[in-house]
């Protein structure tokens, strides 16, 4: 592999376990409010409690896909406990607690957006010669080459989070969504049909098979906001 992909390694762990670190906090943080505390001691930007609860989905996979695929592309994942009687009691409450990750990843990506055009006003970035996930926007000076790599970054794997995570299939969070739009008794029906690994398994099939022929087409649509007049394709 190229040192100066290697070089890059610290830049997307960094911003890869930041951005899991707020969506799994946001969740424990909803979840408290509603009135479950089983995700308590995860109200925090401290990893810790995040590394303890998924080690392997923290550490150890994101470091094997950054090497297996060049350095273009790093997963993982984490996660939050609840208590499944209290989101059975209350599903709106759940409802918002799985909410709740896919709005901090909206947000830090929202954020990465402003640092961008913060950094182009100054004349410090500029628009990428070239689309591509970790190089969404490109810098002037070479010295703030990391920078520009962790924006880009922040933008993108934000997005994919977000876009990803909001897919209406358990167990990923789109699917907890739900009941915010149904009837309270309907609501709990929802909730209650989904448990089990089996749905969570066929679920997890379902959203890779699928989120690849969409996620491409937002990502351009997302780039090209950010940058209205780049017409990207």
């Amino acid at each position: 592999m190229d040192l100066a992909i290697i070089k890059t390694l610290p830049v997307w762990f960094v911003a890869f376990l930041f951005s899991t670190i707020c969506h799994e906090a946001a969740h424990a943080l909803a979840g408290k409010w509603g009135g479950d505390d089983t995700a308590a001691s995860q109200v925090t930007l401290d990893p810790t409690p995040h590394v303890k609860r998924e080690p392997f989905g923290m550490i150890v996979v994101p470091l094997i896909s950054f090497f297996m695929n060049g350095g273009g592309w790093m997963i993982g994942w984490a996660s939050a406990p609840y208590d499944p009687l209290w989101a059975s009691r209350y599903p709106k409450r759940a409802a918002l607690m799985a909410l709740a990750g896919p709005i901090a990843n909206l947000i830090l990506m929202v954020l990465a957006a402003v640092a961008i055009h913060v950094g182009m006003s100054m004349g410090a970035f500029a628009h990428p010669a070239s689309l591509g996930f970790d190089h969404v926007v490109a810098t002037v000076d070479q010295s703030v080459t990391w920078l520009t790599t962790l924006l880009s970054v922040m933008f993108s794997l934000n997005l994919l989070l977000l876009c990803f995570n909001l897919l209406p299939v358990p167990p990923l969070d789109g699917n907890g969504v739900v009941p915010l739009f149904l009837s309270e008794s309907l609501a709990r029906k929802w909730t209650n049909m989904w448990r089990g690994s089996t749905s969570a398994m066929f679920g997890l099939f379902i959203a890779w098979a699928v989120f690849g022929k969409f996620f491409s087409p937002i990502f351009v649509f997302a780039v090209n906001l950010l940058y209205p007049n780049a017409n990207y394709g």
